[in-house]
């Protein structure tokens, strides 16, 4: 019998669309010997929906034509490890049950979705899920966060501060004195939780900084400033496993077109919006010297497994070219396109890599079931709250 696998997708994240491409990617190279996709998708609002196009990426064209089509949907455990996906509101004539889901294979990017939402709700289902668990998810979510603990684990970053947009709107100048007089001119700003470089700005002055500091607001609470690299290569390799054994997949280096790379560079330089990250124009493999590559990819191990990471995901680098200085610039545990194109000039295709994705979910879930959650108590026989006929005296 197949397996059936749930592919989450969409979610209330500026990166919705972006995750959309990336999930019909995936559907697509599935192993269909070994497994049946089951398309779940959701809405900018956080409903559940799933039907036969589902999976067909030109049906996203006319979304409101596609949930009318569609079923919405919920999901419940059936008690041994497995998720059944429902019509929610159920019909009174039956017929509700829509599929029963082995494993999820989560394709979401951004907040209220690969921060550890997504994988918090996966967890109480008690679903077996590829990539990372909720607290890596949360962790690197949170460029800040992240950036402390590889700090504190020897890995070359860059230093940075944060601001809060209580702290932005009360002392905006103090603040712009302070940076100025910490890390000088060009700075680069970024909101602490965002990817596919949403609302990251560079400031060569003061007054770029203040719009940079309001753009990055709009998106998150807190935002993070770093010195920027004036002399910079961007480097980026994938990592795959868990932290038993993790390998790293060929460097790339992106092409930008500015002096950061932008959403536009990565989801519309090659004019094919529909093959998401895998359509963006880069270098592979990167041209580095044997050494600086294998540098590289050794980082990229160590921030995986340091950040407690599974399944697979993209650490980016920051090679600051008048230092020779490499610097783990951020990690994306659920990267655009599943970075399989990372992976394939090293042999390893994108179905063989989602199929090692879910079988490292399955060993998480069984290595998870052997350990003790609850256990056998007394505690409740005979308890009472000393309540009698009204509030305790």
């Amino acid at each position: 019998m197949k397996i059936q696998v749930g592919v989450f997708f969409g979610g209330r994240s500026v990166e919705h669309e972006v995750s959309i491409i990336s999930a019909m990617q995936a559907c697509a190279a599935l192993d269909r010997e070994k497994y049946t996709p089951v398309p779940v998708y959701i809405t900018k609002q956080g409903l559940f929906y799933t039907g036969p196009s589902y999976g067909d990426i030109a049906a996203y064209r006319d979304i409101p034509a596609l949930l009318a089509a569609g079923s919405s949907v919920t999901l419940m455990p059936d008690g041994a490890g497995r998720a059944v996906l429902s019509r929610w509101p159920a019909r009174r004539l039956g017929g509700n049950e829509l599929a029963v889901l082995d494993a999820a294979l989560p394709v979401v990017h951004g907040t209220n979705a690969e921060d550890g939402t997504l994988q918090g709700y996966l967890e109480m289902l008690g679903l077996p899920y590829a990539g990372p668990d909720v607290l890596s998810s949360a962790v690197c979510m949170d460029k800040a966060v992240s950036k402390s603990l590889l700090a504190a684990a020897g890995i070359p970053v860059l230093p940075g501060c944060t601001w809060t947009d209580t702290a932005w709107g009360a002392r905006p100048d103090a603040l712009m004195d302070e940076l100025a007089l910490r890390f000088g001119f060009p700075v680069v700003v970024k909101p602490v939780n965002l990817g596919s470089s949403v609302g990251v700005t560079k400031a060569a002055d003061r007054a770029a900084l203040r719009a940079a500091a309001d753009l990055a607001f709009r998106f998150a609470p807190k935002v993070l400033i770093e010195p920027a690299v004036v002399r910079l290569r961007e480097i980026n390799c994938a990592v795959l496993g868990d932290a038993g054994a993790a390998r790293a997949s060929a460097c790339e280096e992106p092409l930008s077109a500015g002096e950061i790379l932008s959403y536009g560079d990565k989801y519309l330089s090659g004019g094919e919006a529909d093959k998401g990250m895998g359509g963006a124009a880069r270098r592979v493999p990167a041209d580095l010297a044997p050494a600086l590559r294998d540098h590289i990819q050794a980082l990229g191990v160590h921030t995986f497994q340091t950040l407690g990471c599974q399944g697979v995901a993209r650490v980016d680098f920051l090679l600051d070219c008048d230092k020779n200085q490499v610097y783990v610039n951020e990690i994306n545990t659920i990267p655009g396109s599943l970075s399989f194109y990372l992976w394939e000039p090293v042999g390893l295709s994108f179905g063989a890599l989602l199929d090692e994705m879910l079988s490292l979910a399955f060993k998480r879930h069984r290595q998870r079931a052997a350990l003790s959650f609850t256990y056998e108590s007394n505690i409740l026989a005979g308890a009472g709250l000393g309540v009698k006929g009204g509030a305790k005296r």
